[in-house]
C-alpha cells in the first residue's frame, strides 16, 4: 500500500503521517527529510542534490522522485511508504506515476485534508517545535504540559523563523494556487480521499482510516492506531 497525504502547512498531515505509517506499518517518506538523510550519508542521489540544497535552489524533480524510489525498494519490513512533501505540482504527480509503474508499483490513496485558509494560519502562527527532535506543539490546539518545554524530550521549544504573518500567508498561497491542483489530478484517476482535517487529532486519524478501508475495500477495516496523539507534525 503506497498512499500521498496532501494538505497546506498546518493541516496536520506530519502528525497523521507518522500515526499512520505505525498502525498500517508504512515507512514514511516526507520528502524534505530524506533529501537532508540522502545528503548526510553521502549517498549518490545525495552528492548530486547537495549543490543545489546548499545553494538554496530547489532540487530537479527526477532526483527527488529517485531518492523515493530508494527508499520504496528498501522497506524492510514496512508494507509499502506514505508520501508527504511530493509531489507538489500535476508534473511532478505525472513523473511519480511514471517511475512507480516502472517499479511495478502504484499510488493506492491520496488523502487530502481539508482544513480552512483562517484555521490553517492560526495553527502555524501558533507553532512552536521542539530543538532535540522538531517534535510540534501549539499554544492553541496541543499545549505541553509545562509551557516552552517538550514533553517527550524535554528540550526548549522554539518558534520557526519561517512562522511570521507574512511567510505563513505567502506559503498558503503557494498552496492554494499551485499544489491544490492534485486534488483535481488524483480525483480524476480515482484516488483522492477527502478527509475533514479540522477536528482534533484522533477524530481525523479515525476518520482517515475508515475511508481508507472503504477506499481499498479492506474487510475488517483497518488496523488501530498505537496512539491517538502524535507529538509530530505539520
Amino acid at each position: 500500500m503506497n498512499i500521498i497525504l496532501l494538505g497546506a502547512q498546518g493541516s496536520g498531515k506530519g502528525t497523521q503521517a507518522d500515526m499512520l505509517s505505525q498502525a498500517l506499518r508504512l515507512k514514511p517518506c516526507a520528502s524534505g527529510e530524506l533529501l537532508r538523510e540522502a545528503i548526510a550519508k553521502g549517498t549518490p542521489l545525495g552528492q548530486i542534490a547537495k549543490p543545489y540544497y546548499d545553494r538554496g535552489d530547489l532540487v530537479p524533480d527526477d532526483l527527488v522522485a529517485g531518492m523515493i524510489l530508494e527508499s520504496l525498494s528498501n522497506l524492510g519490513d514496512a508494507k509499502g511508504i506514505i508520501l508527504d512533501g511530493f509531489p507538489r505540482n500535476s508534473v511532478q504527480a505525472e513523473l511519480l506515476d511514471r517511475r512507480f509503474a516502472e517499479m511495478g508499483q502504484r499510488i493506492d490513496a491520496v488523502i487530502y485534508l481539508e482544513v480552512p485558509r483562517d484555521m490553517l494560519f492560526d495553527r502555524l502562527a501558533g507553532r512552536y517545535v521542539c530543538q532535540a527532535h522538531g517534535h510540534v506543539w501549539n499554544i492553541k490546539t496541543h499545549q505541553p504540559r509545562i509551557p516552552g518545554i517538550c514533553d517527550y524530550d524535554g528540550s526548549a521549544l522554539f518558534h520557526r523563523s519561517d512562522d511570521t504573518p507574512e511567510k505563513i500567508a505567502h506559503r498558503l498561497d503557494i498552496f492554494f494556487h499551485e499544489t491544490i491542483q492534485l486534488v483535481d489530478y488524483y480525483g480524476a484517476r480515482g484516488k483522492l480521499i477527502r478527509v475533514d482535517g479540522a477536528g482534533d487529532i484522533g477524530e481525523v486519524n479515525r476518520a482517515i482510516r475508515a475511508q481508507l478501508a472503504l477506499k481499498l475495500n479492506l474487510s475488517g477495516g483497518m488496523p488501530l492506531s498505537a496512539q491517538e496523539e502524535s507529538p509530530a507534525g505539520d
